[in-house]
């Protein structure tokens, strides 16, 4: 039922897509465990692909992702990382798909398997696998019961679709389906409501998106309609979830976000949007008891101002230009108000008032959007070079204008950028590949070097080295001056390159600066000939700091530095001093039953 990947396995994205969604330390961190072999096993099922990767825990750390042959769909990790983008782990098994497809095991997709099952053995399936998981039948009891309330939403929606006049939502059948949904938590035992908390609001979040499509679809009044049911029933029964990691708490200000675009497109007459006001205060008021603060804050603002008050009629009309025409200490989120309103602009084609509010409102990178997907680029990069503040906010500009093919305006806009406040590593490499592909090579280089200062690493320093040719010499000698020299945690990159260059001595200096297992032991084995005595001095400290601590399930790694340090010993000719220390090794911990047999091991080899 496995077999290898084989080429309609293999993925179109590359490293630089990798390099985007992840910070420049788990990239290299991640570039690392890739090289190291730290990727175990790796399946594919369809688009799902899930990785093991050995990490610094006992047990290794699963990802899951959900890849398609050009695009990154999804990704998650079992680690505890939390900083932003792809953690290493992640990293690595991309970095394996995309230069090893053929360690990826292929299992058919879960239709395939199920495709050739008749209903009774489907059936047969179901009940077995929910015998032995009974989290799994509860699922299945709440899922029928949510099939069942949309058939009969269905029937309702066709009948009173036939009728004159009628609504396309039931909303007593929907009422149905939410109590469903959150009546399923409540069958579960206590330590297993947490887990079925996620379940939950996916479905949830079903309903929610219900009402989003309609809005889209310009019909506010039917969003409306799912809405009112969904955030009073939901208001008085969510108290019975699970609400301590935070899901809760993202589907009301989805809701919040929900009700104020509704409110903006539905065109309401003042007794109605009063009535809405008056509600959506009280919704408030019963959230805010669970510290949910402001979720319906802006919808009660659209729902009092509507949009016709006098500044933002001025605003609309382009007679209010500066940012800030809404007071810094509005009672609702101002920047949620402000891009309701341009969704709801966009929606309804008006265009103009879009681009008057995006300014006025602060909103740059919207404002830009708008100007260039309304062919007026020129104002879009004017604008952009007098007021971006920020490499990133450069990078967004840049990205748009790409995405219209104006090649020589992003480029134009990033080398502005690249003088700008923030981290320059992605913005610079985005500029080289752009540039090297337009043939501009001097505008690559520049943007090369820039990516060496702020993200160093071997593959952007043979990057630069090519595009400099014959030039080399002279941009070499500064940049490995400012490697090694570099005052940065991040020193993986330039130990790279300095052991490249054969620079044992200075990647020793800097990689002691390092507590990375990986690397240090990259740079014993190439200092084990030039330097022994720092190997020798290295990894025993690193070995003595293992066995010291008494953890038996890492004297594995205390020996592996051992070995290094016996081999540094023998190059140095002081097979007689290994003898000794290693004599004294088996006196000190002599009480350590496990690491005794493998310390006499080692007088063997």
């Amino acid at each position: 039922m496995e077999r290898k990947s084989e080429t309609s396995a293999r993925f179109n994205f590359t490293e630089a897509l990798i390099r985007q969604q992840a910070s420049a330390e788990s990239f290299k961190r991640g570039q690392e465990y890739y090289r190291s072999g730290a990727v175990g096993s790796l399946s594919r099922r369809g688009e799902l692909i899930q990785g093991e990767v050995e990490g610094s825990q006992f047990s290794p750390y699963y990802i899951h992702l959900h890849a398609g042959a050009d695009v990154i769909a999804g990704a998650a990790c079992t680690c505890p990382y939390d900083w932003g983008g792809w953690c290493k782990h992640i990293v690595a098994v991309l970095l394996t798909c995309v230069h090893e497809p053929e360690k990826i095991v292929e299992h058919p997709t879960l239709e395939g398997l199920l495709a050739g099952l008749d209903r009774e053995q489907l059936h047969a399936l179901l009940l077995e696998l929910a015998e032995r998981d009974p989290l799994l039948a509860d699922s299945i009891e709440n899922k029928v019961s949510v099939l069942q309330a949309n058939s009969d939403q269905t029937i309702s929606q066709r009948q009173s679709d036939s009728g004159p006049g009628g609504t396309s939502v039931d909303q007593e059948s929907l009422r149905r389906r939410i109590r469903s949904i959150v009546h399923g938590v409540g069958h579960t035992r206590s330590s297993e409501t947490y887990w079925r908390v996620a379940a939950v609001v996916d479905e949830l979040n079903g309903v929610v998106e219900q009402a989003w499509s309609y809005i889209a679809d310009g019909d506010a009044r039917n969003a409306l309609d799912i809405l009112e049911v969904f955030t009073d029933e939901f208001v008085t029964s969510w108290q019975k979830l699970d609400t301590s990691d935070g899901e809760i708490g993202d589907l009301v200000y989805e809701v919040g976000q929900a009700w104020t675009e509704a409110i903006l497109s539905a065109g309401l007459p003042a007794d109605e949007l009063e009535r809405w006001s008056n509600r959506l205060e009280k919704w408030q008021r019963s959230v805010d008891e669970y510290g949910v603060a402001d979720a319906f804050s802006a919808a009660i603002a659209a729902a009092e101002e509507g949009w016709h008050s006098w500044s933002l009629q001025r605003v609309l009309k382009g007679e209010v230009i500066e940012e800030g025409f809404l007071p810094d200490d509005a009672p609702y989120p101002v920047e949620i108000l402000i891009t309701a309103r341009l969704n709801v602009l966009e929606r309804q084609g008006r265009f103009q008032e879009y681009v008057h509010l995006a300014k006025a409102g602060g909103q740059s990178e919207l404002y830009v959007r708008m100007l260039v997907r309304l062919g007026r680029t020129r104002e879009a990069v004017e604008f952009g070079l007098q007021n971006l503040l920020t490499t990133d906010e450069a990078l967004t500009l840049v990205r748009i204008l790409r995405s219209q093919d104006e090649i020589e305006e992003s480029m134009r806009v990033a080398e502005q950028g690249l003088t700008l406040r923030g981290d320059k590593a992605l913005l610079a490499i985005w500029l080289r590949d752009m540039a090297r592909d337009a043939g501009d090579l001097k505008r690559a280089l520049a943007a090369a070097v820039i990516v060496l200062r702020s993200q160093p690493d071997l593959d952007s320093y043979l990057e630069a080295k090519d595009l400099a040719g014959e030039r080399w010499p002279q941009y070499r000698a500064e940049i490995l001056d400012h490697l090694r020299h570099l005052d940065s945690f991040w020193v993986a990159g330039p130990v790279e390159i300095l052991l490249h260059e054969g620079l044992v001595a200075d990647a020793i200096a800097v990689v002691d600066r390092s507590g990375d297992d990986a690397l240090v032991a990259r740079v014993v084995e190439a200092a084990l000939e030039s330097h022994p005595e720092w190997v020798i001095q290295t990894c025993r400290r690193r070995a003595e700091r293992i066995m010291d601590s008494g953890k038996s399930e890492r004297y594995d790694n205390a020996v592996k530095w051992l070995v290094k340090a016996q081999e540094a010993y023998r190059a140095a000719g002081r097979d007689e001093d290994w003898q000794s220390y290693l004599d004294d090794l088996l006196i000190h911990h002599r009480r350590k039953y496990r690491l005794v047999p493998m310390l006499k091991a080692l007088k063997e080899r």
